[in-house]
């Protein structure tokens, strides 16, 4: 069956679904291959379930009526998904980054929901699946897209790109993270900057640029259009302004005014401009941006301040990588508070790099006072005998039954992996 074809269907069913447990009546479901699992041998379920076509590429699963066959069913929800992209002529804007794209794309969202119908990625849905199942979410009343795009090796973001065909673009920053695919941190900025190519060989694209950034500056080089964004010397300017646990942003530039945020943080404060830089850039007024980020509240483990008992709590345990880490022990060093205590779990996806990513963030610990520190997960063995360390976040947690904080800030941080999050159903409420 061709694209144009399935697109028909698809045009029937616009629903579309990867997940038998998830099936409602009346959708597609994409068969899709995992290393665990064969997609294919589901059908019959999927069906049972509601489903009105099932994609297959194994013809021993065949259903007369009910199945399409096709060569690669991940291939063709790709194809599908850009076919689909192709019908749309309103701005659809990428985000990527090494840190705080999801946030970013959360705020981006927020800013333009106010003036225009905005489909954007749901969560971190922002993988090979998750790009394109976003995409056919969309429907034809959509105004603006946001995209958000993850990527731990070189020519992900290209691929993502071919498929979604953004207009606008933006990269949060470049940092040590996915080391492991990437290989070094040049090798995350050629990474993330596969959209900027993109955006620049397109000829009309436009970048939303965080201009402190030198790198980004000359990583953007070249794109039709930049709009810069930063804490001085940008078409949109603002600073942090702390003292309250969240982060307020003072705005300079196009027009002074304070805009108080739910975020925790001044390492959010990229990612509140690089909202207020789109909205703007959209022709959004400047009050409607400011009551959206104001009601924006965090969610899912990112940067939320939270309070249990007498102990007010940073969690931020959704994903970590050093440069990430580093800033978050930086911020909370610059909070007021008497008591601080860190529970911190190993980063992930440092390749050769994991033993001496763990040392670096040790010598920052080593550097201040700290009423206590946890280490979870085993890089961070090597410092046992010198914090509290546990092979797991479920020990961790029962330490902290038996040993409950008081008056305290504490930090929750770690990569996905480590399900920090467990340390904070342990705190007494």
């Amino acid at each position: 069956m061709t694209t144009a074809a399935l697109y028909e269907v698809y045009k029937q069913y616009p629903n579309v679904q990867t997940d038998t447990r998830k099936i409602k009546e009346g959708e597609l479901f994409f068969a899709l291959k995992g290393p665990n699992f064969n997609g294919n041998s589901f059908a019959q379920q999927a069906i049972d379930a509601g489903a009105a076509k099932v994609i297959i590429d194994e013809a021993d699963y065949e259903i007369p009526g009910k199945t399409i066959l096709v060569e690669d069913v991940l291939t063709t929800l790709q194809q599908l998904a850009a076919y689909h992209r192709e019908q749309f002529r309103f701005p659809v804007i990428a985000v990527t980054g090494s840190n705080g794209k999801t946030t970013t794309k959360e705020l981006i969202h927020a800013v333009l929901s106010t003036a225009y119908k905005t489909y954007t990625t749901a969560g971190n849905l922002n993988n090979h699946i998750g790009v394109p199942l976003t995409l056919l979410k969309i429907r034809s009343d959509a105004q603006m897209a946001v995209i958000e795009m993850g990527a731990n090796h070189l020519l992900e973001i290209e691929g993502y790109c071919k498929i979604a065909r953004p207009t606008h673009g933006l990269i949060t920053n470049a940092g040590k993270a996915h080391l492991e695919g990437f290989g070094s941190l040049e090798g995350v900025k050629k990474g993330k900057g596969e959209l900027f190519d993109f955006l620049r060989e397109r000829g009309d694209g436009a970048a939303f640029v965080m201009w402190d950034y030198d790198y980004l500056r000359t990583m953007s080089a070249g794109i039709s259009t930049i709009i810069r964004y930063g804490t001085a010397d940008a078409d949109i300017v603002g600073t942090a302004r702390g003292g309250t646990g969240f982060l307020e942003v003072a705005m300079e530039r196009p027009i002074a005014v304070a805009i108080p945020t739910q975020l925790v943080g001044d390492y959010n404060l990229p990612n509140v401009l690089a909202a207020i830089a789109i909205g703007l850039h959209f022709n959004i007024p400047m009050e409607q941006i400011k009551a959206a980020l104001e009601n924006y509240a965090p969610s899912n483990s990112r940067s939320q301040l939270l309070e249990k008992g007498t102990n007010k709590i940073i969690l931020d345990a959704y994903n970590a990588n050093p440069s990430s880490m580093r800033l978050a022990i930086e911020n909370l060093v610059g909070m007021a508070g008497d008591k601080k205590m860190l529970l911190l779990g190993a980063m992930a996806e440092m390749g050769p790099e994991t033993a001496a990513e763990h040392a670096s963030i040790i010598q920052l610990i080593r550097s201040y006072d700290w009423d206590n520190v946890v280490l979870v997960g085993k890089p961070f063995e090597p410092y046992a005998g010198e914090f509290h360390y546990f092979d797991d976040s479920a020990k961790a947690a029962a330490w902290i039954k038996d040993h409950q904080p008081e008056n305290t800030l504490l930090l929750i941080k770690g990569s996905r992996s480590t399900q920090m999050e467990r340390i904070l159903e342990a705190l007494d409420a």
